[in-house]
């Protein structure tokens, strides 16, 4: 099987490498770590597709050293611990020409408790750490951990550089190069690439299979936007598909479609959404979509929040899952929502009203003097813990912001309000 073209074109060595200069270029801190065959450990920041994982493996290819590697969207605690257990081995072995290396993929999802377990073997100089991450290693990997690891950044490719990589694509692929491909424009193809190496070879391949042997392979603007739109597989969680596919998924579970809602949420998954950005989202669809309707919503979401933040994936896909289909099942209100967009529009519109006096604080025997605090009935003193008094400014006395929706947790709430203070 013809592996894709993106790894056919995988560089092998720094002289194949595309981009980046100012770190593996003449001079640069990691050619000269590579060079020299002695790596310390850092961590390699920068978006999708801008070579993270290449350096890792350009490294692996030239150092004597035994090389690890994991993925952090993948692998459990029990991955980690059982590839540290063979690089201690390997640390032991007279037969060792140097540290052994481990290379940890989307380092950001690991939890603190994986993390930590990594700090006491990059600690002990049991292996020497690369770890390769989108999100900012400041927020999302621990800091004794940083305090070890040294943070290079990555750049997005450049048009040069995209131009580069397309002319290397097209004069040295073992199928581009038997192609007749004709160049008659490329602002769609890097602008869709968006400095992602990767993305822009997957948009040729797109175009490549989809031109019938024997006919050019055309590559302009038309042709780009067209094998993109026939091919909506391709998630891209910086760029439109990850609004369009979190969109899909919010008005899934708002429209109360678990299947739907389980479907977009397993694309996420699949295209390296990190899941704590989903968690996120469940947490708000609680809040706004569920509300009142179903309190125990937001509980739920934020408790899956909190798992995903202390186990990371693969198993945080199971709670991801869970609170999506009882979000996506549950009764649904906005009426929480919508009061407080309501009184913002308000107080937008009337300004700084006054608090009535009987309702200020008294912190002060003048302010006592004052009226402050005057009158105020403490509603605990009454029967029901309930007694009727002025809580709005004078101006908007009778105003209704919160207006129940159609549902039994509600209904009860309005009933127990009209009890209360009668008709509005």
């Amino acid at each position: 099987m013809t592996p894709p073209l993106a790894e056919r074109l995988r560089p092998r060595t720094l002289d194949e490498y595309i981009g980046q200069e100012h770190l593996v270029g003449a001079g640069g801190i990691l050619r000269r770590m590579i060079e020299s065959g002695t790596v310390s450990s850092f961590i390699l920041w920068g978006p999708p597709g801008v070579g993270k994982t290449t350096i890792a493996r350009i490294i692996a290819n030239s150092t004597k050293s035994k090389f690890f590697t994991l993925s952090a969207v993948s692998s459990g605690v029990k991955d980690v611990r059982e590839v540290l257990d063979q690089c201690k081995r390997e640390a032991e072995s007279m037969f060792n020409a140097g540290r052994p290396i481990l290379f940890i993929d989307e380092i950001h999802r690991f939890s603190k408790s994986q993390q930590d377990s990594l700090l006491g073997a990059v600690e002990s100089g049991i292996v020497t750490l690369i770890g390769a991450t989108t999100e900012n290693p400041s927020f999302e990997v621990i800091r004794p951990l940083l305090s070890r690891a040294q943070v290079y950044t990555l750049k997005p490719l450049e048009a040069p550089q995209l131009q580069t990589l397309l002319d290397r694509a097209i004069t040295t692929d073992e199928i581009l190069k038997q192609r007749n491909v004709q160049v008659q424009g490329t602002d769609a193809l890097f602008r869709f690439s968006g400095g992602d190496a990767r993305k822009l070879l997957n948009i040729l391949e797109l175009i490549e299979h989809s031109t019938p042997h024997g006919q050019p392979m055309i590559i302009n603007d038309e042709v780009v936007v067209n094998s993109l739109q026939e091919n909506p597989m391709a998630y891209d969680k910086q760029g439109e598909m990850h609004y369009d596919i979190i969109s899909a998924f919010i008005k899934s579970v708002r429209g109360s479609d678990p299947d739907a809602a389980i479907y977009w949420l397993a694309r996420m998954i699949a295209g390296g959404e990190d899941p704590e950005f989903i968690a996120r989202r469940l947490v708000i669809l609680a809040a706004e979509d569920i509300g009142l309707a179903n309190p125990n919503a937001l509980l739920l979401a934020n408790a899956c929040f909190d798992t995903i933040h202390k186990i990371g994936m693969p198993e945080g896909r199971i709670p991801l899952a869970e609170c999506t289909i009882y979000l996506a099942t549950s009764a649904k209100s906005n009426s929480a929502y919508m009061a407080i967009n309501n009184a913002l529009a308000l107080v937008e519109k009337t300004g700084n009203q006054p608090v009535p006096l009987h309702i200020r604080n008294a912190p002060t025997s003048l302010m006592k003097d004052l009226g402050y605090g005057a009158n105020y009935k403490y509603a605990h003193d009454y029967p029901g813990n309930f007694v009727k008094q002025q809580f709005l400014p004078d101006s908007l006395l009778g105003t209704r912001l919160w207006q129940p929706c159609d549902n039994p947790a509600e209904a009860t709430l309005a009933q127990r309000q009209q009890q209360r203070w009668g008709n509005p």
